[in-house]
């Protein structure tokens, strides 16, 4: 049952998940987005995602650069084009079981200027830029990438960027600081549903090899789209919707009844087969010991739940294909609520499932299901994935959009144009590979073992970690996205460098804080989430991971935000070797850590390799876009780093201190409301200290941040 948004684990990405432009001379390249991690499939719908595509030469003055306007519908005559954020693991509105990662992409549309710009040593990757796409509907997992639903493929829901007004100056911090607030609060509504399913899935189902059969095999539909199709939508139709619409003379009709015909043959076509073949499909993602005769009924459990949810790579791939449609005709709002409907509907068949059947026992955690629990699982999980789908097709005839079949495919230009993309679609067959072994790894850690951790516990504990990431980075880096554009397609290498620099800073002065408590709180936020029904015996489980997670996600920052420039700059061809790195500096550590660690080390053993994808990651990634930029304001940024560093410190601790004070006042076994007490009261001495601190230690990004709250907050009772 998976979730839209929209992941990735890992986180990714896209996870969604908005920074490049499109070009499309022939001569270019494409570009890539990372995502927003699956720390999921989807992710990262944080974290897999969305192309962008070129608007036809609108007359951009070079003097003025862009601004982010309150409204989601693009001001005339620019032109939307749709773009994927890396998830993230990610990432996410997505189902946790779906992440692929965090890093996976979010669609977002995004505007592309006119000049190409080159870097210092005028090179240039840049052609119709493209990114990894976070599948709305699901988190598919980390997909290590950016994992921009790289390796961690986590999918959210897809959300509309703000348009922007290529008449109004760049604006100021300030202004950046409201439109990311705006499109933060959007954010946290969508994901909300997503959580709620992710709780009763736990408190149904467990966290052990019985939550794991289930959530690889939902996660899996996913993640074979994106590899099949995914990375194929983007590069090569999406950027091409935009074109017709402008340039053909029945303004893009013929070419969209081509599409749409062309993409229901190859899906279902691919979908049929991956039905037939499920055992061959799911030998892939589970591990050698699920072929032993203890694990037959666990293992065909495994493929009835692969049958039932492998027809989603067909909607899957309609709702993204319906959705760009609606998006070139600048109708983002149906693509941006649809995936709400899907995580209703999965509540829904939870709670029904819990009605019926109740929470798993705890002498069953590692049980196989029984064929009617496989079939209230498996057909509720799809009809969230077709109820997504099935709500655009209105929308696209008020739209203007009559959908015909047309078979003449020749001749169409397809072909050249998929040649464009190859950089992106590589991109996203590293992330998928690499989460694919993450997968595998993880699907050992309950097998044979009564107190293991695997694939559910990371991927979870993944979605929750990237929440900061989905609120804040997320939304920050897309409301500087035009000034980046300006500055690129003017050559401003120093404007670019200020901003990512600034908006790094900003960033970092809302992700670190909430890294350095998650280890003080971290058994208190399991309980609150997950410690329900069948996972209230095992919510523990979580507890190293999410520790392990905390500091990642900082890393997972830096490299988010070096990408963004990256994207600006049309140089995807870099961005697919950093991945290349990336996956696999996270597949050579997953490979060693889990092999030496004990079965319930397995999920905290693919978290360290994760986070050491990551560091390798975000140092290359900072490095080479430093130098291509000619300075990033390290000596500035270095200065901040020890300042915040000191601040969260002081609220860490006494945080810690907080909490061994009260904690005795709990029972031993408190009940999660209890913990939830706990961790608000924890969770307010550490902010007002860190706060307090920054106030003192002149932190500007921080006081920034709470000058914009505090506005905001102001803002109904003056007007």
């Amino acid at each position: 049952m998976t979730t839209g948004r929209h992941q990735g684990p890992p986180p990714s990405e896209h996870d969604g998940q908005v920074d490049g432009q499109a070009d499309q001379q022939p001569d270019q390249q494409p570009d890539q987005q990372a995502g927003e991690p699956l720390p999921p499939t989807y992710d990262p719908f944080e974290h897999f995602d969305v192309a962008v595509v070129e608007p036809p030469e609108p007359e951009v003055p070079k003097h003025r650069a862009p601004t982010v306007a309150a409204a989601y519908e693009p001001p005339e005559p620019t032109t939307p084009v749709h773009r994927a954020e890396p998830l993230v693991p990610p990432v996410p509105d997505a189902a946790p079981e779906a992440l692929v990662d965090p890093t996976a992409t979010v669609e977002r549309p995004a505007i592309r200027l006119p000049q190409q710009p080159l870097g210092p040593a005028g090179d240039r990757d840049g052609g119709t830029t493209a990114t990894p796409v976070r599948v709305a509907g699901t988190h598919a997992g980390p997909v290590h990438a950016a994992d921009e639903v790289s390796a961690t493929g986590a999918s959210e829901v897809t959300e509309p960027v703000a348009a922007t007004d290529r008449k109004a100056p760049a604006g100021t911090d300030a202004s950046v600081l409201s439109s990311s607030a705006v499109m933060a609060a959007g954010t946290i509504v969508s994901r909300l549903s997503g959580y709620v399913r992710g709780i009763l899935l736990a408190a149904a189902l467990g966290t052990k090899l019985h939550a794991d059969i289930f959530a690889i095999a939902n996660t899996i539909p996913n993640m074979v789209y994106i590899l099949l199709a995914g990375g194929v939508f983007n590069a090569v139709l999406v950027p091409q919707l935009v074109r017709a619409l402008k340039q053909d003379p029945d303004g893009g009709a013929a070419y969209v009844n081509r599409i749409v015909t062309l993409a229901a043959l190859f899906l279902g076509t691919v979908t049929v087969l991956l039905v037939v073949a499920a055992p061959w499909v799911m030998s892939i993602y589970l591990e050698g010991r699920f072929n032993e005769p203890e694990l037959a009924a666990q293992r065909d459990s495994a493929v009835a739940f692969a049958r039932f949810c492998l027809p989603q790579v067909f909607f899957y791939g309609m709702f993204v294909l319906v959705g760009q449609i609606l998006n070139s005709r600048g109708r983002f709002g149906p693509m941006m609520w649809a995936p709400i409907a899907n995580n209703v509907i999965s509540v829904i068949v939870l709670v029904i499932y819990l009605v019926v059947f109740g929470p798993v026992a705890p002498d069953a955690v590692n049980s196989a299901f029984s064929t009617n629990q496989e079939l209230v699982l498996g057909i509720g999980s799809t009809l969230g994935i077709v109820a997504q789908f099935v709500i655009l097709v209105p929308y696209l005839r008020s739209a203007g959009v009559s959908i015909r079949p047309r078979f003449d495919f020749i001749g169409t230009g397809l072909g050249h144009t998929l040649k464009l993309g190859a950089w992106t679609i590589g991109f996203v067959i590293v992330n998928q590979a690499a989460y694919t072994v993450v997968v595998r790894l993880a699907s050992g850690g309950n097998a044979g073992s009564d107190d293991g951790t695997g694939y559910f516990v990371y991927s979870n504990a993944l979605l929750i970690m990237m929440v900061p990431h989905a609120i804040v980075t997320v939304s920050l880096t897309t409301a500087i996205l035009p000034r980046l554009s300006a500055a690129a397609a003017e050559r401003d290498l120093t404007g670019m460098g200020a901003t990512l620099a600034s908006t790094l800073r900003t960033t970092l002065a809302f992700v670190v804080p909430v890294a350095a408590v998650v280890p003080v709180v971290a058994p208190d936020l399991a309980n609150l989430i997950w410690g329900y029904g069948a996972a209230s015996a095992s919510y523990d489980d979580f507890v190293p991971s999410l520790t392990l997670f905390a500091p990642v996600i900082v890393l997972f920052t830096v490299h988010y935000m070096m990408l963004r420039g990256f994207y600006a700059l049309e140089q995807t061809r870099r961005v697919f070797w950093i991945q290349c790195i990336i996956a696999a500096v996270n597949v050579t550590l997953a490979l060693l850590f889990v092999s030496q660690a004990s079965a319930a080390g397995t999920a905290p053993a693919l978290v360290l390799a994760y986070g050491g994808a990551y560091l390798v990651g975000a140092s290359v990634s900072y490095g080479v876009l430093a130098r291509t930029l000619g300075g990033l304001q390290t000596r500035t940024t270095a200065l901040f780093a020890v300042r915040i560093l000191l601040a969260v410190l002081l609220g860490a601790g006494a945080a810690w201190l907080t909490r061994w004070a009260l904690h005795p006042l709990l029972p031993d076994d408190p009940h999660p409301l209890a913990a939830g007490l706990l961790l608000a009261a924890v969770g307010l001495v550490h902010v007002l200290v860190v706060l307090a601190a920054a106030w003192l230690l002149r932190i500007e990004e921080v006081r920034s941040v709470v000058a914009t709250v505090l506005r905001r907050r102001r803002r109904p009772a003056t007007g």
